[in-house]
């Protein structure tokens, strides 16, 4: 299965009073990884929107397992767990670069819709020819 790992480096405008990381903050994470993600299988955004579809956050899910702080190296892995019908799933996880301790974990369900209409519609088969031979459990 295709993943991607990212670094980030948390910048004190990521932190709260008690010097961690704020908990909405990890969505922006997710949503960044997921970007690279999307890449990783020949697309961006931009040529998803030009091709007449996006895919809007439908459901998200985040566990705190520890907190990270201020200048933590970060990792933030992404890789699509399952897509079926017009849905996918995007889990995330997040720890500090070089520890195996998880620090988050969740995921992000998504909705393949028009652009014009934001009704649900199939996939790009380019899109799922690509997840297909990941080996990702699809089921278009």
């Amino acid at each position: 299965m295709k993943s991607i790992t990212m670094e980030y480096r948390v910048p004190y405008a990521d932190t709260d009073q008690m010097g961690v990381v704020y908990y909405g903050n990890y969505l922006t994470l997710f949503e960044r990884a997921r970007n690279e993600l999307m890449r990783a299988y020949g697309y961006t955004y931009k040529e998803c929107e030009r091709e007449g579809w996006a895919l809007p956050v439908t459901h998200a899910e985040v566990n705190y397992h520890r907190p990270a702080r201020y200048d933590d190296l970060l990792e933030v892995k992404a890789e699509i767990a399952k897509q079926k019908g017009v849905r996918i799933e995007i889990a995330c996880e997040v720890r500090r670069k070089g520890e195996d301790e998880l620090l988050v974990s969740g995921f992000t369900r998504h909705a393949f819709v028009s652009t014009s209409t934001f009704r649900p519609m199939p996939p790009p088969e380019r899109l799922l020819a690509a997840i297909r031979a990941e080996n990702v459990d699809a089921d278009a």
